[in-house]
């Protein structure tokens, strides 16, 4: 099993960013510093229960966003990147936490592109998990065409 914070697997549509906690450039800021404009950080930290919304004005000064999963269970920040993503967020958006590689693939449809997994990933599972289907159902962040709209134009 390879160190999953090494890892970088390119597939067709994206590059997946894998980071330990010292590759991060900037720290992040909860999301209560930074709305307080307590410091002048372009990183900021959404933990479940803040509401991303608040956010959205503030989208220009934000270079990385990173959303905790304290357990694999809370989907909250599911809903934070697929808010984000539709607010017209292009900066990073990192899942942070109790991330498992079955999640990721759902997790780059809401719009996550780096990943923080707490514990390791084999790339080899990893890559089978985002090959393992080829068309999706409904739109979502990600921008791809659902099949029913392949089919019928």
């Amino acid at each position: 099993m390879a160190d999953a914070f090494e890892v970088d697997v390119i597939d067709d549509r994206a590059h997946l960013r894998f980071r330990d906690e010292a590759a991060h450039e900037e720290p992040a800021v909860t999301l209560d510093a930074f709305l307080a404009d307590q410091s002048n950080a372009t990183a900021v930290r959404v933990e479940p229960g803040d509401d991303a919304r608040a956010l959205i004005p503030l989208l220009d000064r934000i270079a990385l966003v990173e959303v905790s999963f304290p357990t694999f269970r809370d989907g909250r920040g599911y809903s934070v990147a697929r808010i984000l993503r539709e607010a017209g967020y292009t900066g990073e958006l990192r899942a942070e936490g109790d991330v498992l590689v079955d999640q990721i693939p759902l997790m780059r449809r809401c719009g996550f592109d780096a990943f923080a997994p707490r514990a390791a990933v084999d790339p080899v599972v990893l890559k089978r998990s985002l090959e393992r289907y080829d068309h999706v159902y409904q739109k979502a962040a990600d921008g791809a065409a659902p099949v029913w709209k392949l089919r019928h134009g």
